[in-house]
């Protein structure tokens, strides 16, 4: 898809008196809630508001399993050094209201598997970003992982947001194919946006808008039904396939 297509796509607006592009009028919005803890549950998975309490133990023994860290290299934190540090950090972030974390559960074994939050909420623009993602092994590559992203883009988009965020290193290349296998569009990157662990980040920006919603969150739950799946649970078609074919109609139509 070409950026000029995008650009078209974002420069939409209407002209006043003075013969002036501005945006279109929009006089029915009104401002979102900020999203309420609360389970979001699917086949596959479920995400329940973070707790210490109950999800520590079980989060870290599932980080482990990568026994080399790389979940960590691009997060701003971690890895920690027992899990003493962990739940210490989980319950700084434990009933934030922004980022609002959710730990991600297995359906099948009940084991907390992964992190994801909501973040930068603005719920006035009815904007709203999904990040601090921490997948362990455990759920890296199943349904249950794409489906978390599923439950929590609807969520927000049934809350009446506007546009739903992606955001990540720009060097971090399984992130980058992960949101456009989801159904963001790329916007470009901000360069030199942040220093992470004494590093320079490029950030690079994806957004899912309101009005493309219905045709992601129809792909995303084609391939998220059971007969997707063959006996040995392989999918019979790729999400990035039903993706890509969203975004050639859209091209053909612009």
């Amino acid at each position: 898809m070409s950026d000029d297509f995008i650009a078209q796509r974002l420069a939409v607006g209407e002209r006043n008196e003075y013969g002036q592009l501005h945006g279109l009028a929009l006089p029915d919005w009104q401002v979102c809630p900020t999203p309420p803890p609360q389970v979001m549950s699917g086949q596959y998975c479920r995400l329940e508001p973070l707790s210490a309490a109950r999800h520590a133990q079980g989060l870290y023994e599932a980080m482990q399993q990568d026994g080399a860290a790389a979940n960590w290299t691009y997060l701003g934190y971690g890895p920690f050094a027992s899990q003493a540090d962990y739940s210490s950090w989980l319950r700084s972030m434990e009933g934030l209201a922004d980022p609002q974390f959710y730990t991600i559960i297995d359906a099948a074994s009940g084991q907390p598997v992964g992190l994801a939050s909501y973040l930068r909420i603005d719920a006035a623009n009815g904007v709203i970003e999904v990040g601090h993602l921490n997948y362990s092994p455990l759920l890296q590559q199943k349904p249950a992982a794409t489906e978390a992203m599923y439950l929590m883009m609807r969520h927000a988009f049934e809350l009446g947001y506007r546009r739903y965020e992606w955001k990540c290193n720009a060097l971090n290349l399984p992130s980058r194919r992960a949101a456009e296998r989801l159904g963001f569009l790329f916007e470009g990157l901000f360069r030199q946006a942040m220093i992470t662990k004494g590093r320079n980040r490029d950030t690079a920006w994806y957004s899912i808008l309101d009005g493309e919603w219905p045709a992601v969150r129809q792909r995303l739950e084609q391939w998220l039904a059971a007969e997707n799946f063959d006996a040995a649970g392989q999918q019979r078609q790729a999400l990035s396939v039903l993706m890509a074919d969203w975004r050639s109609e859209m091209a053909v139509g612009a």
